[in-house]
């Protein structure tokens, strides 16, 4: 019986790269040429797509201060995704490329635009992950004080999708006639306007644009929370996700697979892919040694710390190393990534929760080993999960050409070897690939 194969993704950010390491950029220069060539390697790697992550502030969460993620690089300084994606998308053929926009930032119409655009640019290959921000910080970037409450961001990023879904359609698939003779460019009345007038956005339309390529863009989102969760099976192509252990990804795949069947939608044509940081080595002594290093090294777990105050607003710097948490923490910011970080009841410390998972930035199922190894354990995971495939990521997004290649030509031919990932590209719609197998 052939081996059910699975779907790969990059999860990363436009920050420094790991600029720490001896082999690297050295965190310059910002013109994006290192990003390029990574995207081309992941395509000559045949991965379904890359996704860039976005925070719009300057966190000053952890120790109540900018000084650790400016030091250390954590979280900023980070550049705008979505030229970047369109400078990943001009310069590869078959790659998806997504790049994270805040429904806080963007107006309807200014994104359905944007993404319109990107989409075209890039032949059918844009994708959407879509974001409400959680930082007040960022919410005073645009003139509120504070963000809204959990509930109510939801509420208005549901109208939010209304909106913009009617945008993309507002150009009907056969509406550019492009009649020379007739001197007919476009039929205006396959043009319409979208008049919505809702609780939260009042906007005429239609779209300036013509009809991209995918209709919409591939939408991806990380719901982790309850109501994040039924989100994601309304709206997501690809769901992003974090898990403890296998039994949880197995789990959440099943829970995001009933909500998207209770709603009537077809739960295959959700793809969730769970973020990963395998550690690959010539021997399983030299991925283990490798995999120490990390978690030993002097910044790690401020880094980690930083990172994960940032992205739930829990200032981390409050607690002690090496205690347990106190109580279970509560945020307006990320819940679920709270959640999966805090594991309450596990018994385990504030520097063991940091060490378990990367801090709750990437699954907790060890994938240490030599590439053969590896492979043939993801391989394992995705058979017991039941699919659909893994976002490779580092703990805190930042990446060095050594790893890229590592799992581009050492990890990623093992497991087309054992016919689990895909050996060329098929679709030339980002859409179509994730939905071929």
């Amino acid at each position: 019986m052939a081996a059910k194969k699975f779907h790969l993704g990059w999860f990363m950010n436009f920050t420094p790269d790991e600029w720490r390491e001896s082999i690297g950029q050295g965190g310059s220069p910002w013109d994006g040429k290192f990003y390029v060539e990574m995207a081309q390697t992941l395509e000559r790697a045949c991965f379904d797509y890359i996704m860039i992550e976005d925070k719009l502030m300057v966190s000053e969460t952890y120790g109540g201060s900018r000084e650790a993620g400016l030091r250390g690089g954590v979280m900023v300084p980070k550049h705008d995704p979505v030229p970047l994606a369109v400078a990943m998308g001009m310069a590869t053929s078959h790659l998806g490329v997504i790049a994270t926009m805040s429904t806080l930032a963007y107006p309807p119409f200014l994104l359905a635009r944007l993404s319109s655009t990107v989409d075209s640019l890039t032949k059918g290959r844009f994708g959407w992950n879509i974001v409400t921000s959680a930082e007040d910080l960022a919410a005073q970037n645009f003139g509120l004080e504070k963000l809204p409450a959990r509930e109510l961001r939801y509420a208005m990023a549901e109208e939010y999708m209304q909106v913009v879904n009617a945008l993309f359609d507002s150009w009907d698939a056969d509406a550019v006639v492009l009649d020379r003779e007739a001197g007919i460019y476009a039929d205006h009345e396959k043009v319409h306007p979208i008049n919505h007038k809702g609780e939260f956005f009042k906007v005429r339309g239609p779209l300036n644009t013509v009809r991209s390529p995918q209709g919409r863009p591939v939408y991806v989102q990380a719901g982790a929370s309850p109501r994040g969760r039924d989100f994601a099976a309304k709206h997501a192509d690809s769901i992003v996700s974090v898990a403890s252990g296998v039994a949880d990804m197995k789990a959440f795949r099943e829970d995001i697979r009933a909500r998207a069947a209770a709603i009537g939608r077809d739960p295959d044509s959700i793809k969730v892919l769970f973020c990963i940081t395998p550690t690959l080595g010539e021997t399983a002594d030299i991925a283990r040694t490798k995999h120490e290093n990390m978690l030993n090294a002097p910044y790690f777990i401020a880094d980690m710390l930083a990172s994960i105050s940032a992205i739930t607003d829990i200032d981390f710097s409050k607690f002690e190393l090496d205690q347990t948490l106190p109580e279970r923490l509560v945020t307006n910011g990320e819940q679920g990534s709270l959640d999966k970080f805090q594991q309450w009841g596990s018994g385990k410390t504030l520097r063991e929760l940091v060490v378990d998972g990367a801090g709750g930035m990437v699954s907790s199922v060890e994938l240490i080993g030599t590439p053969a190894q590896v492979a043939a354990r993801m391989g394992e995971v995705m058979e017991e999960v039941g699919g659909d495939g893994f976002l490779v990521t580092t703990p805190v997004l930042r990446v060095g050409r050594r790893y890229l290649v590592e799992v581009a030509d050492g990890l990623v031919p093992e497991l087309q070897r054992l016919g689990l990932t895909r050996t060329e590209y098929r679709h030339q719609l980002l859409r179509d690939n994730l939905q071929e197998f």
